[in-house]
């Protein structure tokens, strides 16, 4: 049996991507077989800053990157992964991730999202969703629901105030 508090957290980045209705980018996972809904997000390469690493993750999960970065939420969040998951997900080698999270605007058109542009694909669909809608439980969010609780309100501000400029 693994021990989980010998692990670390994995540095990783969130994408937090608006479009111009004020609707965020949701994509269902492709790897899980609960259809779990969630914001891209990705691992931070050795020596790669946050900010490279989220506009790379961008890319390589929805086949574009037409945005502005509006914001980042301060600090990072954590999370675990459950039991089941220890010693499996995330290479096996990490108790959960610690994220930093960035807030886009979208720029392209939606036929610039094209989910299978590399070959691992992360989503096998995707929505624009109002931000009331996520947390509603329309959308099954898994265990990173507590994280999405954390983070909307912060975002949601943070978008607030970037459209006030």
């Amino acid at each position: 049996m693994i021990n989980r508090d010998a692990l670390a957290y994995r540095p990783n980045v969130g994408i937090v991507l608006f479009n111009d209705k004020g609707e965020i980018f949701m994509g269902r996972r492709a790897d899980l077989a609960e259809g779990i809904w969630q914001f891209p997000q990705g691992g931070i390469d050795e020596g790669e800053s946050p900010e490279t690493a989220v506009w790379r993750e961008m890319k390589e999960e929805i086949g574009t990157n037409k945005a502005v970065m509006l914001g980042k939420r301060d600090g990072w969040l954590l999370y675990d992964l459950p039991d089941h998951l220890i010693g499996k997900a995330l290479g096996g080698q990490y108790r959960g991730q610690k994220q930093q999270w960035f807030l886009f605007r979208f720029t392209g058109q939606d036929s610039d999202i094209k989910l299978d542009t590399f070959d691992e694909v992360e989503f096998t669909t995707w929505r624009w969703v109002p931000p009331q809608d996520i947390l509603s439980g329309q959308y099954n969010l898994g265990f990173k629901k507590e994280v999405y609780e954390r983070l909307l309100p912060d975002v949601l501000a943070l978008y607030q105030a970037s459209s006030n400029i």
